[in-house]
């Protein structure tokens, strides 16, 4: 990975990203879902729903954890020219980018709702959770090691490991305005 100055985000802030909207607009989905009587009936599809969203949430808060510990075993550390973003504008920038994906899933949720009501809005926000639960999993690394995990903005883009990426970052566990897991610094 070559040195430089890059605008650097926190791992834990770009995977928290989609976990609050996509929360929010499940549950949304869902509760336009519970008041359509769907074809197969609300209570079929609800419990289709909570279903859906326990295995979302634990495919979601297991899946790439491999790439995540090989990255984060690999980290080299932050260049003094490197610029640390704040968490409030990586959760914008990340969602302005996923804007169109989370207005698709719920429009997707909200109309397979006449089919199985609830159900895929349920599937949501279990996606949400199982994001929430990766981001806590991550802050719980950073705790341990006493690093923080940083990404270079320009490849944020596919996600936190997606192909694009090539590695992470470290810094101290008092850098940047996040606490450990992406949350708000108290």
């Amino acid at each position: 990975m070559g040195r430089g100055a890059h605008s650097l985000a926190r791992v834990a802030v770009v995977v928290r990203a989609g976990a609050a909207p996509l929360w929010w607009l499940g549950l949304l989905g869902a509760a336009v879902g519970a008041m359509v009587p769907g074809l197969t009936g609300r209570r079929i599809g609800l419990l289709t729903g909570a279903a859906l969203f326990i295995v979302a949430l634990a495919v979601t808060s297991v899946v790439r954890r491999r790439r995540y510990t090989h990255f984060a075993d690999a980290a080299t550390r932050a260049g003094r020219g490197d610029v640390l973003q704040d968490r409030a504008v990586t959760l914008r920038l990340r969602r302005k980018a996923l804007r169109w994906w989370l207005g698709g899933a719920f429009v997707a949720a909200v109309v397979s709702s006449f089919a199985l009501p609830g159900a895929i809005g349920l599937a949501l926000a279990g996606v949400g959770a199982g994001l929430w639960a990766k981001a806590l999993w991550i802050g719980r690394r950073e705790r341990d090691t006493e690093q923080l995990l940083w990404l270079r903005m320009d490849w944020v883009g596919a996600g936190a490991v997606g192909k694009p990426v090539k590695g992470f970052r470290t810094t101290g566990i008092a850098a940047g305005d996040a606490a450990p897991g992406g949350a708000r610094r108290r």
